[in-house]
């Protein structure tokens, strides 16, 4: 199988990319470098260095005959979509259009998106499922949502058949740790592990769902086949605030460290955790890991890298 992987050199395109490549597929990605790095790139990775809105990039492209398309490169984080709201919305928008136009010209039949649990808002009555309504507070959740719905009119008008994953908090080992605006618990540890001393944007009552990396891939095999146009959370359905973030790390790292809070951050939810039945009930995904196993795993591959953060 042939696979279009966008965002390699990143997290959880990395991380999807090297579970296919170990599978046995030949796997093609496009990343502009923006916040991955080339040496993250899996071995065995077809690499374009570029923009997923370009259309020489695209281009391209043409002369592979993808099996699906795994759309995952963009701007990630809602607090810098509001130092750049029109670079994120090419990055986020104008790039899946321009995919899923590749794909209807070049009958590609399975697309499966990337999209956030910020498209959500904020909500009183929770956890949030698929049907809850979206209010996006930041301009990075705005396009999140818009592509979604580029997704429905392209399953609708020419039969693709489309994945929209609402992925939470992902967290683990391959996550950025020189990203101090994107990822909490990676900014968490970042901090502690460089000068033992975490700065807090916003209150420790704030609440989040973080999903482990391994969970957030399984669900991007779990989706490959699907027929149709569907929406599925990736979440844990479990709510986890800050402080107890803050307690869980202090409680797994070999060392003292302090704690600061201070303002808030443009377009930061307080609080969301998610239902993740409906993809349960309809492909058999649920979250293999808590939350405790998860930050040990971070803690023990972040802490191989302490020298090289200090530096």
């Amino acid at each position: 199988m042939i696979y279009l992987v966008t965002g390699a050199a990143g997290f959880i395109g990395g991380a999807v990319a090297s579970t296919l490549i170990h599978q046995g597929h030949h796997v093609v990605t496009i990343d502009n470098l923006s916040t991955g790095f080339e040496e993250g790139i899996p071995k065995g990775v077809t690499f374009i260095k570029g923009n997923c809105q370009s259309s020489k990039v695209i281009e391209q492209l043409h002369k592979y005959n993808f099996d699906a398309i795994y759309h995952i490169a963009g701007q990630s984080s809602g607090e810098i979509s509001f130092d750049d709201p029109i670079y994120d919305l090419q990055t986020n928008t104008q790039s899946t259009l321009m995919l899923l136009d590749f794909a209807k010209e070049t009958g590609v039949k399975h697309f499966v998106y990337a999209s956030s649990m910020s498209v959500y808002g904020n909500h009183i009555t929770l956890p949030v499922n698929e049907e809850s309504s979206c209010t996006p507070v930041s301009f990075y959740a705005i396009g999140k949502l818009a592509s979604e719905e580029y997704l429905k009119v392209y399953h609708q008008q020419y039969g693709i058949n489309t994945v929209s994953l609402r992925l939470f908090n992902v967290y683990g080992p391959g996550q950025n740790m020189d990203n101090l605006r994107q990822g909490m618990i990676s900014i968490f540890l970042a901090q502690a592990l460089k000068s033992n001393h975490i700065l807090v944007k916003g209150s420790k009552d704030r609440f989040r769902d973080f999903v482990y990396i391994d969970d957030v891939v399984d669900s991007f095999e779990a989706s490959l086949n699907v027929s149709g146009c569907r929406v599925y959370n990736i979440a844990t359905n479990t709510k986890i605030t800050v402080e107890q973030v803050l307690n869980e790390l202090q409680l797994q790292l070999p060392f003292e460290f302090t704690v600061t809070h201070t303002g808030s951050t443009a377009g930061d939810m307080f609080g969301i955790y998610g239902d993740y039945s409906k993809i349960n009930s309809d492909l058999g995904w649920m979250p293999k890991y808590d939350f405790n196993q998860g930050v040990k795993s971070m803690i023990d591959w972040a802490s191989q890298l302490k020298n090289t953060i200090i530096e």
